[in-house]
C-alpha cells in the first residue's frame, strides 16, 4: 500500500479529513533498522521517537508539532501506519529520561540502552554541525 493509499484509508476510518497535511517517511531515513522500529510502532512497543535537534538545522526543517500526522514508511516505501505527534519536548541528549528511552521501546529499553544507539544515530547530524553528541 501506499503512503497516499494508507492515509485515505486511515482518514475513512478514523474520520480525519482527507485533505489533512501528513507527511511520509521512515524511521532512521529507511533500511533494516528503519523496518525494525516500523514493527515496534505497529506492535505498540514504541510509542515514542527523538530526534537531534541538529538535524533539522541544515535546511531550516521546521520541528514536529503537536497533532501532526506522519505515514510511517518501510524500506521499499511501503506504509505501515500511520502515526499523530501528541506530545513534542525538546531536551538535552543527557536529560532524557528512562520513562522516554523505555518508551521508545528499543533492545532492553534501558536508558543506558537508549544513550548508546542515539548516540551513534545522532553522531553523523552532530559531525555534520562540527559538534559533538
Amino acid at each position: 500500500m501506499t503512503a497516499e493509499q494508507m492515509w485515505q484509508a486511515y482518514c475513512e476510518s478514523s474520520g480525519v479529513p482527507e485533505q489533512t497535511p501528513y507527511s511520509a517517511w521512515a524511521f532512521c531515513g529507511g533500511g533494516a533498522v528503519g523496518d525494525e522500529l516500523a514493527f515496534l510502532v505497529l506492535a505498540g512497543t514504541k510509542t515514542a521517537t527523538a530526534s537531534a535537534l541538529v538535524a533539522f538545522e541544515p535546511e531550516n526543517e521546521p520541528l514536529p508539532k503537536v497533532g501532526e500526522y506522519s505515514v510511517i514508511l518501510l524500506d521499499n516505501g511501503e506504509a505501515a501506519g500511520v502515526i499523530c505527534d501528541t506530545k513534542v519536548t525538546l531536551v538535552p541528549f543527557d536529560e532524557v529520561s528512562g520513562e522516554h528511552a523505555f518508551r521508545e521501546g528499543e533492545g532492553d529499553r534501558s536508558l543506558a540502552y537508549w544513550q548508546k544507539v542515539h548516540r551513534e544515530a545522532f553522531a553523523p547530524d552532530y559531525e555534520a554541525a562540527e559538534k559533538t553528541v
